[in-house]
């Protein structure tokens, strides 16, 4: 009889890769609790905390050694970046696809299916799905720029004139 496992090499690789993650950002937390440190290398740490730096590990390490953090760093050695995740390309021509005048339901929808699918099984969900969001707006903007406008204005109007 065989037995049947769930766990996928992909969800391995995820799973480990969150766990290396998470070690990661506990030692950062150490690092900004951490007096002895200036107060200039747990900013850059901070920072690179919000924005998921890929140069915090090299931070963390750097803080941990006593180094300064604000030396210059050998950009030559890049840290690697994951290159699976989908670039801003991709996200930008499925929001265009989704968002364009027509109508055209088949290609809107298969369009939403794949952008669905990248966002989950991004290793970042939650920052592909506010780069489709941002995107998603900007185009909306761009075909609604003057229903936009129009609406602001008579909100504005009656703002302005409710005291008259």
């Amino acid at each position: 009889m065989s037995t049947h496992s769930s766990a996928t090499p992909h969800a391995n690789r995820i799973s480990r890769t969150n766990t290396i993650m998470n070690a990661l950002k506990r030692r950062a937390q150490a690092v900004l609790n951490d007096t002895s440190i200036d107060p200039q290398s747990r900013a850059i740490i901070r920072y690179a905390m919000e924005i998921n730096d890929p140069w915090l590990a090299e931070f963390v390490r750097r803080a941990d050694a006593g180094e300064e953090i604000g030396a210059p760093l050998n950009i030559e050695e890049m840290p690697e970046v994951n290159d699976e995740d989908p670039d801003e390309e991709k996200i930008e021509a499925l929001t265009g696809l989704i968002c364009r005048m027509g109508d055209e339901p088949e290609t809107k929808a298969a369009a939403l299916l794949v952008l669905t699918a990248t966002v989950e099984n991004s290793s970042h969900p939650k920052a592909l799905a506010n780069t489709a969001k941002h995107l998603a707006f900007i185009r909306c903007c761009e075909l609604n720029i003057y229903g936009m406008v129009d609406a602001q204005i008579a909100v504005a109007e009656r703002e302005l004139l409710a005291g008259t």
